[in-house]
C-alpha cells in the first residue's frame, strides 16, 4: 500500500502556494503600473490644450476623428488580446496593455473637465479601498464563488444592453440605476476575478511563457474591474464643475 510522504505533501503545497503568490504580485505589479500609465496620461492630456485639441473641438465640444479613434481603440485592442492569446508572446501581449493602458488615459480625459480635482482624488481613494476590501475577500474566502461571477456576468451583460437603449432615451434616473448597479457588479467581479486568478496561479507552471502571458491578462481583468468601478462611483461621488 502507498503511502504519502507528510513531508514531501507539505513542500508540493508551500510550492504550490508560493507559485500562486508569485503569479498574483505579478497580476497585482502590473496591474498598478498600467493604472498608473493612465492616470498619467490623463493628466498629462488634460494639462494640456494643444493636445486636448487632438481629441476634442473646442468650438463645439464634439470629439475629433483621432478622439474617435481613441475612444474605440481600447475595446479593439481587447478583442485583439483576447482572440490572440495563444499566439501572442508574452512581451508582445505586455506591448499592447501598455498601448492600451495609455489610451485609456488619453480617453478618460475628459473626466478633468467635468468633475472637480478634489471628488475625482476622493473618488479615487473610495475606489482603491473597495477594490482591495474584495480582493482580499476574493483571496481569503472558502466559499466557490463561480456561480456568484455567472450572476455578476450577467449583471454586466444587462449593463451594457440598458447603456446602449439609454443613448436614445437619455433619462438620467436610468442612468443613475446604470450606475448603482454598475458599482455591485463590479464590487462584485473583483473577488471573483481575484479568486479565479489565485486558482490559476495555483495550477500554473512556474516561470513558463503561458504563466506570463496569464500574468498580463490578469492584470488586464483586474484593470478593467478597477477603472469601470471607478468611473461608476464618480457618478455619485463626483463634483461637477
Amino acid at each position: 500500500m502507498n503511502q504519502i510522504n507528510p513531508i514531501n505533501y507539505t513542500n508540493s503545497r508551500e510550492e504550490t502556494i508560493s507559485v500562486s503568490q508569485t503569479f498574483l504580485s505579478g497580476v497585482f505589479m502590473w496591474m498598478g503600473i498600467a493604472l498608473g500609465i493612465t492616470a498619467l496620461t490623463s493628466w498629462f492630456f488634460a494639462t494640456s490644450p494643444e493636445l486636448m485639441s487632438v481629441l476634442y473641438h473646442a468650438e463645439t465640444g464634439g470629439m475629433t476623428m483621432m478622439g474617435w479613434v481613441v475612444m474605440l481603440a481600447p475595446l479593439g485592442l481587447v478583442l485583439w488580446m483576447s482572440a490572440g492569446f495563444n499566439r501572442m508572446s508574452a512581451s508582445t501581449l505586455l506591448l499592447v496593455f501598455v498601448v492600451y493602458s495609455i489610451l485609456m488615459g488619453m480617453s478618460l480625459s475628459f473626466i478633468f473637465f467635468m468633475y472637480t480635482l478634489p471628488s475625482i482624488a476622493k473618488t479615487f481613494l473610495i475606489t482603491t479601498g473597495m477594490f482591495g476590501f474584495m480582493a482580499v475577500l476574493g483571496y481569503t474566502t472558502k466559499t466557490d464563488l463561480t456561480k456568484f461571477g455567472s450572476i455578476m456576468m450577467m449583471g454586466l451583460v444587462g449593463i451594457i444592453i440598458a447603456s446602449v437603449v439609454n443613448i436614445f432615451m437619455q433619462s438620467s434616473q436610468m442612468d443613475y440605476i446604470i450606475s448603482f448597479i454598475g458599482v455591485l457588479v463590479f464590487t462584485g467581479l473583483t473577488a471573483y476575478d481575484v479568486q479565479k486568478l489565485k486558482r490559476i496561479g495555483s495550477s500554473a507552471g512556474a516561470d513558463s511563457e503561458n504563466m506570463r502571458k496569464m500574468t498580463i491578462f490578469g492584470a488586464l481583468t483586474l484593470y478593467l474591474d478597477f477603472i469601470n468601478l471607478f468611473l461608476f462611483l464618480l457618478r455619485f461621488f463626483g463634483n461637477r464643475k
